[in-house]
Order: C-alpha cells, then sequence, then structure tokens
C-alpha cells in the first residue's frame, strides 16, 4: 500500500496525535519560526499548508508547501523517527513536485541556513534550497 499525501483538514482526533508525534521527533533547527510543534500544526493545519503522508490510516510525515507567484517552497519536511528511510519524505516531496509542475511553478525546499541535511537532501532532488 502506498504512502498517500494529503492536506488533513479536517484533522480528526488521530491526526492531531499523529501530527504531534510526528513534530515532536523533529530536531530543534526544524520548528522556527514556531516556537514548537504544536504551534507549527495549529498555524498551518487549516491554511491548506500543511502536507501529510498516511499510510494505514495513520500520518508518518508532514511538510508546509507555500504556493507563491514565483516558485513553490516545501519546508519543515519531518517524518517519524519510527518509521524514516521507508520512502514516506521521497513521497512527499515527489508529490509536491508534481502539484508545483502542474501549477507550472518550480518546488524549491526551505531550510534554516547551514541546515548540511536540508542541503543534502536538495542535492540529491535536484531542488534549489532557500533560507528561511
Amino acid at each position: 500500500m502506498p504512502v498517500i499525501v494529503e492536506r488533513p483538514s479536517p484533522a480528526s482526533a488521530q491526526d492531531l496525535i499523529d501530527l504531534a508525534k510526528i513534530y515532536r521527533d523533529a530536531p530543534d533547527w526544524l520548528l522556527p519560526p514556531y516556537a514548537d510543534g504544536e504551534a507549527l500544526i495549529q498555524a498551518n493545519l487549516n491554511s491548506g499548508r500543511l502536507l501529510a503522508g498516511r499510510f494505514n490510516d495513520r500520518l508518518l510525515g508532514a511538510a508546509l508547501l507555500e504556493r507563491g507567484e514565483d516558485c513553490w517552497r516545501l519546508s519543515h519536511l519531518c517524518v517519524r523517527a519510527i518509521t524514516r528511510n521507508r520512502g514516506v519524505a521521497r513521497r512527499l516531496l515527489d508529490e509536491a513536485s508534481r502539484m508545483a509542475r502542474e501549477a507550472g511553478k518550480p518546488l524549491h525546499l526551505a531550510a534554516p541556513e547551514g541546515q548540511l541535511e536540508a542541503r543534502a537532501l536538495a542535492a540529491r532532488r535536484g531542488l534549489p534550497l532557500d533560507s528561511l
């Protein structure tokens, strides 16, 4: 069964628990400008910016997708620690790329300056990296 990418709005009680677990596993550098994962979720859940990857009725990863006039930016990409390296982030990136391409916009990754993990991911995917 594939990972299904969706906008979890309205979110079920289980979705909120899953999102909290996803961002609880986030490295500290990933969360700003939000104070914590809960603030990130609350600020973006109903805006349509939050994308999530679902597998077997559970959310395993999430990211923010900002639709700009010049490009779309994917940021705050995080996967639960216990499900990393199983293709969830790749699926979120693939779907965000597809959506941006269909809108005629390039997709950029966005992360705080100097984050080697984000730089490596952008390089592997052939995507520009913007600073947050």
